[in-house]
């Protein structure tokens, strides 16, 4: 089983960020996350052997045209990402379309962080920052990023505008989790200036 970071032997928070594939021996790790009240509460997911293969395992045989990808912190998972191009999900281009026009290419990311102990500590634009400059790289005709948040997660929301992300539009989005109401608001990056 990969490493987890716990409070005792965990990594520096100066260690380096890194993303990589997730893989068949990080579920259970991934179960434990998403498990994690301060996880579930925003991301909502079923936590069972059969959900977490009915919603990533796809990703895992190739099938997915989005990416899952695990964080690492000095070589330690800690945190989970996925990068996706929106034109590659239509039913959430129809979804977002009411309250924002995608630009063209546009990205989108989620994010995680799995030991509760590293939330609050300025992490999370790191990850954000780390899965973005990858996605330019991967996806060289990306112009933006463009992230929804609910509007309640303020911590999430706040992780986007330290990494630079600007709020272009707020309005009525499904929820995650069916205890929030529907108002979100929209995050944009757009790629900088330079050679692609």
């Amino acid at each position: 089983m990969p490493p987890s970071v716990t409070p005792a032997d965990g990594p520096s928070l100066d260690a380096p960020v890194t993303l990589r594939p997730l893989v068949r021996a990080d579920l259970p790790l991934l179960q434990r996350w998403l498990a994690a009240p301060h996880v579930h509460r925003w991301w909502f997911h079923e936590t069972t052997d059969e959900a977490l293969e009915r919603d990533f395992g796809a990703g895992l045989r190739g099938e997915e045209p989005g990416e899952d990808l695990v964080v690492e912190l000095g070589g330690v998972a800690v945190g989970l990402v996925q990068r996706a191009r929106w034109q590659d999900y239509p039913d959430e281009v129809a979804t977002i379309a009411p309250v924002l026009a995608l630009p063209p290419g546009a990205l989108t990311v989620d994010y995680l962080v799995g030991p509760v102990e590293l939330t609050g500590r300025g992490l999370g634009p790191r990850i954000i920052g780390a899965a973005v400059d990858g996605g330019w790289v991967r996806y060289p005709d990306a112009t933006a990023v463009v992230v929804p948040v609910v509007a309640g997660n303020r911590a999430s929301w706040r992780a986007l505008e330290r990494a630079g992300f600007r709020r272009v539009a707020t309005g009525e989005l499904p929820p995650d989790n069916p205890a929030d109401p529907p108002l979100s608001h929209v995050y944009r990056l757009d790629r900088p200036p330079g050679p692609r």
